[in-house]
C-alpha cells in the first residue's frame, strides 16, 4: 500500500489526499490512474473554490461597523442562546417573586391596621361593660326604674354548709 500526501493552502483550509494502491498480479491501465488523479485534484480545488466563495474566514478584529451594525451582538447571542434564555427567565422569575411579596407586604400592613382597631373597639367595649356592671351604676338604674321592684338587702347572705355523702 502507497500512501502519498498532497497538502493544498487556502486560508485555513487543509486537505490530505491518501492514494491506496493495490498490489496485486493485475496491473492497472496506466490512463485510468491518471484520469482519477485529474478528477481527484480537479474536485479538491472545486470543492475548496465553493469554501471560499460562501464562507467568510472569521476576523479576529472587533471593528466598530460590526458593533454599531449589530453583527457583533447577534454573533454572540447565537453562541449564548440558552445562557441567555436561562438569564431572562431567572430575572422574570425575580420580578414576579418581588412584586408577590410587596402585595403581601402591603396586606400584611393593612391587616395589623385592622387589628389595632379592633384591639381599640374591643378595649372601648370591655371597659363601657365594667363602668356599666359596676354596682353603684346597677343600683342607679334600678331606682330610676319605676317596674323593677328589686331592692339593696339589708342582711348579709347566709352560707349553708351541705354534707357530702361519699
Amino acid at each position: 500500500m502507497a500512501k502519498r500526501d498532497e497538502h493544498i493552502d487556502n486560508d485555513d483550509v487543509r486537505f490530505t489526499i491518501e492514494e491506496t494502491v493495490e498490489t496485486t498480479s493485475q496491473q492497472p491501465v496506466e490512463g485510468h490512474v491518471d484520469e482519477s488523479e485529474e478528477h481527484l485534484s480537479a474536485k479538491l480545488k472545486q470543492k475548496i473554490n465553493q469554501t471560499s466563495e460562501g464562507d467568510e474566514a472569521p476576523s479576529a478584529s472587533l471593528r466598530l461597523r460590526d458593533v454599531l451594525g449589530g453583527d457583533f451582538l447577534w454573533t454572540l447571542a447565537r453562541k449564548q442562546i440558552w445562557l441567555i434564555i436561562l438569564i431572562v427567565l431567572i430575572v422574570t422569575a425575580y420580578v414576579a417573586i418581588r412584586y408577590q411579596c410587596q402585595q403581601d407586604a402591603i396586606d400584611i400592613a393593612q391587616l395589623e391596621k385592622d387589628l389595632v382597631g379592633a384591639k381599640f373597639e374591643s378595649l372601648s367595649s370591655s371597659s363601657n361593660l365594667t363602668r356599666m356592671s359596676r354596682q353603684s351604676n346597677i343600683t342607679d338604674l334600678l331606682q330610676k326604674s319605676d317596674s323593677v321592684q328589686l331592692h339593696h338587702a339589708d342582711q348579709p347572705p347566709y352560707i349553708i354548709d351541705v354534707p357530702v355523702e361519699k
